[in-house]
């Protein structure tokens, strides 16, 4: 979970800063010059898009695009942008000006299509370490740990840790797919996925820190949380997508869990505690990376898709701690019921 913090934190911290930097590019007469002369002559230079040649109606060439191009931004618009964008920097190099940010986001080269590859990439790689570690999570209890006479694990947050597993995957899949395609769905959808993991994360290190394992009092934590993540999501979705207060929102959840984890590592004789404590402080040294928002180097690695690298190994570590507390407890079960037999 403390992993998840970091994430959906970084998740949404980039729009805050891009919202105070979304006009320093496209607010250049020469950009938004090249992209005028670009939709009435489908043409940036020597490159010519033939998705921008109006319509026999007359209407605008913006509507006539057809909807899996506007969904794709590869269509009329996106072309114009990106190459002027492309021309402009290369003017701004050339007189040794630095890198400006273009509604709101760097300069980056396109590959195969694809906006941010770096962040794209980092972002799989993300989640397959997220998927590894779920899948040795379930061999390491269900072939390598005692299991009870019905074939269940003794590890009593096994279910929810599948549920973790899951949340985490689906968040990283859509920040690949976000960053592929930055439109009002795979954004929307990329914040959502990030808060109901977040969510969850909240939920799962109430009840592990406080070693709550009554059902009963389990429903009574998790119930007002789901209640409040999910009108959150069903806020952000489908009645303003709110930068600040989602900030709030992720802020308030993430601070939360870390200082429920960071207390209990310090109170408990977990003999993985030093896992915990490293995910900790290298998330918090991470958030530099944010703070110190730079252009991307080469047009591919900035500082969102350094910090994307960045959770890889903190990923692996994390799913470790995780291993190590279902062997703990399930050790500590085992010892407790041989002490009753005697």
């Amino acid at each position: 979970m403390v992993v998840h913090y970091w994430t959906a934190l970084f998740l949404v911290l980039p729009c805050l800063f891009s919202i105070s930097d979304a006009s320093a590019g496209d607010a250049d007469p020469n950009y938004r010059t090249c992209v005028s002369e670009c939709e009435i002559s489908g043409c940036v230079g020597q490159v010519c898009f033939p998705q921008c040649n109006s319509s026999s109606n007359g209407g605008p060439w913006y509507i006539q695009e057809p909807l899996y191009l506007q969904w794709q931004k590869w269509g009329c618009q996106g072309d114009c942008r990106y190459h002027c964008m492309v021309n402009r920097e290369k003017e701004r190099e050339s007189l040794g000006q630095v890198p400006v940010k273009y509604h709101g986001k760097w300069p980056f080269k396109r590959v195969l299509g694809i906006q941010e590859p770096a962040s794209v990439a980092f972002s799989v790689l993300n989640l397959a370490m997220h998927f590894h570690g779920w899948l040795s999570f379930f061999i390491t209890l269900y072939y390598k740990l005692p299991l009870k006479q019905d074939k269940t694990a003794y590890y009593e947050y096994v279910g929810l840790w599948h549920i973790y597993g899951l949340l985490s995957m689906n968040s990283w899949f859509w920040s690949a797919v976000f960053h592929s395609r930055d439109v009002d769905l795979t954004e929307r959808l990329d914040y959502s996925s990030a808060v109901a993991v977040l969510g969850f994360s909240l939920i799962l290190s109430i009840l592990r820190t406080f070693d709550v394992r009554v059902e009963a009092a389990r429903v009574m934590v998790s119930a007002p949380i789901l209640a409040f993540v999910t009108t959150h999501i069903l806020y952000i979705n489908f009645y303003k997508l709110d930068y600040g207060w989602n900030m709030i929102v992720c802020v308030a959840m993430g601070v939360s869990q870390l200082l429920l984890w960071a207390r209990w590592a310090a109170v408990s004789r977990h003999p993985s505690n030093w896992k915990l404590w490293v995910v900790v402080i290298a998330g918090g040294l991470a958030m530099l990376l944010e703070i110190y928002d730079f252009p991307p180097y080469e047009g591919y690695f900035d500082a969102h898709s350094i910090w994307h690298a960045a959770t890889i190994p903190l990923t692996i570590l994390w799913w470790s701690f995780i291993r190590d507390d279902a062997e703990f407890r399930t050790s500590s079960l085992l010892k407790k019921s041989k002490t009753k037999a005697k």
